[in-house]
């Protein structure tokens, strides 16, 4: 899934790193930053909400994964099953009461954690503008 998933970080991120300006990182140097101050107060905080949209986008697109998992993992029972495997045999098998129960459950944990990296994403807005 790290391959699948890291052409959209890759996606998210690098148009912020070509839009932050070196003279932020060389006027740091001049303050007397090291290397680690630099990247921790100055190119990390703008690169928070792009890496964190990224991680959601990958996160979305391998929850929701399907072929790769069957091709490479197989299906062993309660080994590794996933979650569209599950969905889509209680389907087959016409219960339509699991199939939805499991999706519900997806639903509620992918609006959990979107809500959770947008409180992340305001909590940073709020503290950078300080």
């Amino acid at each position: 899934m790290t391959f699948i998933g890291l052409p959209f970080v890759v996606r998210t991120v690098q148009p912020v790193l070509e839009d932050l300006e070196s003279e932020l990182e060389e006027a740091a140097v001049c303050l007397g930053a090291n290397r680690w101050q630099t990247f921790c107060r100055v190119i990390f905080p703008p690169l928070m909400p792009a890496i964190l949209t990224g991680v959601a986008l990958a996160f979305a697109r391998a929850v929701g994964e399907y072929g790769s998992i069957i091709f490479i993992a197989g299906n062993m029972p309660m080994v590794s099953e996933i979650t569209p495997l599950l969905i889509i045999t209680k389907l087959e098998q016409y219960d339509y009461a699991g199939a939805t129960a499991i999706a519900s459950v997806m639903l509620g944990a992918s609006f959990i954690i979107l809500f959770a990296i947008n409180l992340l994403q305001w909590w940073s807005r709020r503290y950078l503008d300080k």
